[in-house]
C-alpha cells in the first residue's frame, strides 16, 4: 500500500512540473494490469547437503525439474509495479549419501509478492515501443511442500527481462532465487556453527520463460505541455487585443473624417471598414478568434451585396514560419476560405478578387501577421 501511494504521487508530482523530459499522466486503477504465464527450470538446494560435497550444478539430475508459473500485477507507474506470483508443482529434495547426492520428488509451490523495477523506463525515459525492458524485482511470501506438508516463508529476487511482439503481448525471460525461512524440503537439519550464508537455508533457483499480456489500457499519456498551452492562450489574447486596437484606431480615424469633412463619402467609410479574420499557424479554416472574426466579415459581405460593390480579399502568412513557397499557398487558401463565406451571404463570385501576399511581417507579433482581409474595391 505504501508503495502503490509512493508511485501515485510520483505521477502527480511529473504532472506539475512540466520540465520533467518524460512526465506521464497517471491512469486509472484499472489500467496497466498484466498476467504473466511461463514454464521453469528449477533447481533446489537443500540446507541439509552442507559437507556432503555435492555437485552444485543447477543441471544435475538430482536438484533440477521443470516447472510452471503464473502471475498477475499491475503498473502504478511506467518504472513500479506490483506482481503476485505463483509457481512450483515439481520439485527435487536433496539427500545426501555417503557423500554423494540422490533428487526424490518434492511437490511444492510459493506464492509471493514482488515490487517490479522498470529500469529501463526509470533511466532512460517511458517509450512504448522499446523492444527490451530490464526489470529487476524484490519480494517475499510463503512455501509449501506438499509432499511432507511443511510451511515456510520466504524471501526472493530475481531479474525480468521483457522484449516487445506488440502492445499487447511481451516475451518474458527470467531469473530469480528464492531463499526460504526455514527447512522445508522434508529433512530434519541441525544447524552446524561452521555453516554460513547460502547453506543455512532451503534454497530455489529457477529460469523462466513465458509471455505477458497486457489487459485494457497497457500505455502512459504523456503530460500536456502546460508552457506551450500557456504560450498559445498568450499568443489568442495578443491576437484579440492586436484586433481591438486596430478596431479602436480605425474608428478613431473615421469619426474624425466625419466630424471634419461631414461628407456621405465618410459615412461609407464607416459603414464599409475593413474586417480582418485571423488564423492559427498552418490553418486556413481555423483561428483564435474565428467565428467572432467572421460576423464581421459576413456583416461587410451583407453591404457589399446590396450595394452591389466588388470585394477585395487580402491573404497573408507570417514570414517567421514556414517557407516561401508554403506561405504563399497558405495566403491564396485564407482568402479563399474567406471568399467562400462572402459567396454564402449572396455576394457574386464575379464580384470578389482575391489576393495571397505570401509570408510577411507587416504586424508584431509575428502571428498576428496569418490573417485575411476583406474591403469595397
Amino acid at each position: 500500500m505504501v508503495l502503490a501511494i509512493a508511485s501515485v504521487s510520483f505521477s502527480a508530482m511529473a504532472q506539475d512540473d512540466p520540465t520533467l523530459k518524460y512526465s506521464v499522466a497517471t491512469n486509472s486503477f484499472w489500467s496497466n494490469w498484466f498476467i504473466q504465464v511461463g514454464a521453469q527450470w528449477n533447481a533446489w538446494y537443500s540446507a541439509d547437503e552442507h559437507g556432503a560435497g555435492l555437485d552444485r550444478s543447477p543441471l544435475k539430475d538430482f536438484r533440477s525439474n521443470p516447472g510452471a508459473a503464473i502471475a498477475i500485477g499491475k503498473w502504478f507507474t511506467p518504472g513500479l509495479g506490483l506482481r503476485t506470483k505463483l509457481m512450483g508443482i515439481w520439485g527435487k529434495s536433496v539427500r545426501p549419501v555417503n557423500g554423494n547426492g540422490e533428487g526424490y520428488s518434492n511437490k511444492y509451490w510459493t506464492l509471493n509478492e514482488n515490487i517490479l523495477f522498470n529500469l529501463s523506463n526509470m533511466l532512460c525515459g517511458y517509450n512504448p515501443d522499446r523492444v527490451w525492458n530490464f526489470i529487476p524485482f524484490v519480494g517475499g511470501g510463503i512455501g509449501r511442500s506438499m509432499t511432507h506438508d511443511r510451511y515456510g516463508m520466504d524471501l526472493n529476487v530475481g531479474l525480468l527481462n521483457e522484449f516487445r511482439l506488440s502492445r499487447k503481448v511481451f516475451l518474458n525471460l527470467e531469473i530469480g532465487w528464492n531463499r526460504f525461512e526455514n527447512d522445508i524440503d522434508g529433512t530434519e537439519v541441525i544447524l552446524d556453527p561452521n555453516n554460513r550464508g547460502w547453506d543455512t537455508h532451503d534454497n530455489l533457483l529457477y529460469a523462466e520463460l513465458g509471455l505477458t499480456f497486457n489487459l485494457g489500457k497497457g500505455t502512459w499519456d504523456k503530460v500536456p505541455d502546460l508552457a506551450a498551452i500557456k504560450a498559445l492562450h498568450q499568443s489568442q489574447i495578443d491576437a484579440l487585443n492586436a484586433q481591438l486596437a486596430d478596431a479602436n484606431a480605425e474608428i478613431d480615424r473615421l469619426n474624425n473624417l466625419i466630424r471634419n469633412h461631414k461628407c456621405p463619402e465618410a459615412v461609407r467609410e464607416v459603414i464599409a471598414a475593413p474586417a480582418t479574420v485571423y488564423f492559427y499557424c498552418n490553418k486556413t479554416d481555423n483561428g483564435p478568434s474565428y467565428e467572432r472574426d467572421m460576423v464581421d466579415v459576413r456583416t461587410l459581405a451583407k453591404l457589399a451585396a446590396q450595394k452591389n460593390v466588388d470585394l477585395l480579399i487580402t491573404g497573408y502568412a507570417d514570414s517567421a514560419t514556414g517557407n516561401p513557397e508554403h506561405n504563399q499557398w497558405l495566403s491564396d487558401e485564407r482568402a479563399k476560405t474567406v471568399a467562400d463565406e462572402v459567396v454564402g451571404q449572396g455576394v457574386s463570385r464575379s464580384k470578389i478578387t482575391t489576393v495571397g501576399k505570401g509570408g510577411v511581417d507587416i504586424l508584431s507579433p509575428f502571428d498576428l501577421n496569418r490573417r485575411a482581409v476583406v474591403e469595397l474595391k
